[in-house]
């Protein structure tokens, strides 16, 4: 099985808008790309690819030896769309897609499993930050609110098998101020 993994990124002064109230406009920018960096090195050793319509994004993925691939349309879903069709002519047989707002990321390489359909949910068990799939297959993504059950319902009528992976350091995506609170806790009680 050959397997990518996907992280679409957003503009870094446009990403992380919740905390507007809680960070400055540098301090999200900041943070975004702090957060985007370290998924990007956790992705390793799988071919990385950051899927983006900002050149400067675009620029700072290359530095860190991802390929780009460029989105003319915005949203995650467009995102994934377009970086399907660059892997399967690619000669991928999997995807991994990840957030980038995952700041305890470490390694994706347990989530593909051939043939299935396998899902990291965020800590309240409503979205879903790291999703895998078979490119060769009817599955799509629906991304927003309830996409992990999107996801699930999306697999099940795609005849794939389907399975949630618990992972509490890919649970974690930075969009509120609570979120930070927990992530500040988790780093202190890191060895």
């Amino acid at each position: 099985m050959r397997t990518a993994v996907v992280i679409p990124v957003k503009s870094f002064t446009m990403a992380k808008g919740r905390l507007a109230e809680t960070l400055t406009p540098a301090q999200r920018a900041q943070l975004a790309q702090d957060c985007a960096s370290t998924v990007v090195r956790a992705a390793g050793p799988e071919s990385v690819y950051v899927a983006c319509s900002d050149p400067d994004v675009a620029h700072w993925a290359r530095t860190l030896g991802a390929d780009v691939i460029h989105c003319e349309t915005p949203g995650l879903d467009a995102a994934v769309a377009t970086a399907r069709i660059v892997l399967t002519a690619a000669g991928f047989d999997h995807v991994i897609v990840a957030h980038a707002d995952l700041p305890l990321a470490h390694t994706f390489t347990h989530i593909a499993r051939e043939g299935h359909v396998t899902m990291v949910t965020d800590r309240h068990r409503d979205g879903t930050n790291v999703l895998s799939f078979p490119l060769h297959s009817d599955f799509h993504t629906a991304y927003g609110p309830g996409s992990l059950d999107n996801h699930i319902h999306i697999a099940q009528g795609a005849s794939l098998p389907w399975v949630i992976i618990g992972d509490t350091s890919l649970e974690l995506d930075l969009d509120t101020a609570e979120d930070l609170s927990e992530f500040e806790k988790r780093k202190k009680e890191m060895p």
